[in-house]
């Protein structure tokens, strides 16, 4: 079983979507610790709503390739439109941080917001 934290976020209907998504997830991996959610302004395109960021520790058997595949899928039903630019607004992002106590993801290093909501669950 792998060790996972996973980056979740939103800036159109955030408390809904994040819900939601929390709810999908949980069908597929057991969720041990949810953060605090925190409102952050957005990066590199400003003109768009605030988004609400937290993170999840969880475990799964899935492989690293699988389990973001399964992400993604989830982004998808959940209704993000990947047409809109990388830092536009989204119904959901959700991201591997850590896979079994290793840092994946270097925006952890450089992105305050996702290092305090990470550090929660970790």
């Amino acid at each position: 079983m792998h060790e996972v934290v996973i980056s979740i976020g939103s800036n159109i209907e955030p408390h809904g979507n994040i819900k939601k998504a929390l709810l999908v997830l949980k069908d597929f991996m057991q969720i041990e610790k949810v953060s605090g959610m925190i409102t952050t302004k957005p990066i590199g395109i400003t003109d768009q709503p605030d988004f609400v960021n937290g993170a999840l520790k969880c475990f799964t058997f899935q492989s690293r390739e699988e389990l973001n595949q399964q992400l993604k899928a989830i982004e998808d039903l959940l209704g993000r439109d990947r047409s809109r630019p990388k830092f536009g607004p989204r119904e959901i992002d959700l991201d591997i941080v850590a896979w079994n106590g290793e840092i994946v993801d270097t925006d952890y290093f450089s992105r305050d917001f996702l290092k305090t909501v990470v550090d929660q669950v970790i």
